[in-house]
């Protein structure tokens, strides 16, 4: 899709009620859906973190970012994911830690994001992370410096292979808790993302079939 056209058209989803549990259901792991469902507990006691799910022109045509997370000892080893991270205490907001995030991560300085609106929180019981995403837009060419302690590879995905509903996937996954489970992921060229990115990415196109 033509960025200048997804431009004018992105404002219009400020108005738009987003489809929360029922997007995130589409695409989560069989062991979360009934969490989903009963809503979560304790939700006090979470790790907070903040996502930036950031579209840009890249040849006119508009793209989103995803991230490859570096090998290391923990939850979340290699997957696909969006650039954010960790809440601090000296963030204003969810919002500033989305924006500083990226910057650290893929080098994008926050003065190049407008930060449309906020996207529903994702529970993330492996790590007891609650992530709260936010949709930016940056409206020129981006040139990505990686933060390399964190991010092993960018990647970069059309607007209109994100809206195709043929990228959507089940995959049998070894995870941080199960040897073997069927997981939906978005297949996207030789990418798997799935989990909670999988989840936000759902309420994202969903949300964005609305308007465009």
């Amino acid at each position: 899709m033509n960025f200048d056209d997804f431009f004018n058209a992105i404002q219009d989803i400020v108005n738009v009620d987003l489809p929360s549990t029922s997007a995130h259901i589409k695409m989560a792991p069989l062991e979360r859906v009934k969490l989903i469902k009963e809503g979560f507990d304790n939700l006090d006691n979470t790790r907070k973190a903040a996502v930036m799910m950031l579209f840009y022109p890249k040849n006119e045509i508009t793209h989103l970012v995803l991230i490859v997370r570096n090998s290391y000892p923990g939850v979340h080893s290699s997957q696909i994911a969006f650039p954010g991270g960790k809440a601090e205490e000296f963030d204003l907001d969810f919002k500033a830690t989305a924006l500083r995030e990226t910057h650290e991560e893929i080098g994008i300085h926050p003065d190049k994001i407008t930060v449309i609106r906020d996207f529903t929180s994702v529970y993330i019981p492996p790590s007891n992370f609650l992530v709260y995403p936010f949709l930016g837009i940056s409206s020129t060419e981006l040139e990505f410096t990686l933060q390399e302690e964190e991010v092993a590879g960018i990647v970069e995905i059309p607007l209109s292979l994100l809206l195709e509903d043929s990228i959507i996937t089940m995959k049998t996954l070894e995870t941080s808790y199960a040897k073997s489970i069927e997981v939906p992921c978005f297949q996207i060229e030789e990418h798997l993302v799935w989990g909670a990115t999988a989840m936000m990415l759902s309420e994202l196109k969903d949300t964005l079939k609305l308007i465009l």
